[in-house]
């Protein structure tokens, strides 16, 4: 608790005690046990209200599942790039969407072509086009 070891805390114990009198010390524990049992309500009513926001209760949330120390990048690009990209469709998937890609394969009866790149090329000593505005 804020750093403080045991021997730590009974010491400074001691100081509030000797510091705050016997006369006065009834009243400071009253006020201290009276703090603890509003913070205690307080955050019961805390739990209360997220529990009425959220809808869900608190202590059935799988909170593994959300510690990111289980959130290993490497392993995580290793799975994304060992991952198989050429999966078959699959027996829920509309029969449609099944069709019309191997139909379109099946037509070009290979990859369809990528258009072709068009270069243009400058006539000797002709100086490259420059944009003032685009600097």
């Amino acid at each position: 608790m804020f750093g403080i070891n045991g021997p730590e805390f009974f010491v400074l114990l001691i100081i509030g005690i000797l510091v705050i009198g016997p006369q006065r010390l009834p009243e400071y524990t009253q006020k201290l046990a009276n703090l603890v049992k509003e913070v205690r309500r307080m955050a019961s009513g805390a739990r209360e209200q997220i529990k009425e926001e959220v809808g869900i209760d608190i202590d059935d949330v799988d909170w593994k599942k959300y510690d990111p120390r289980q959130y290993d990048p490497r392993r995580i690009i290793k799975e994304a790039l060992l991952d198989d990209d050429t999966k078959p469709v699959s027996s829920g998937a509309p029969a449609a969407v099944a069709a019309a890609s191997g139909a379109a394969v099946a037509a070009a009866g290979h990859a369809p072509a990528r258009p072709q790149r068009v270069v243009q090329t400058l006539p000797p000593g002709a100086a490259a086009p420059f944009d003032t505005e685009a600097t």
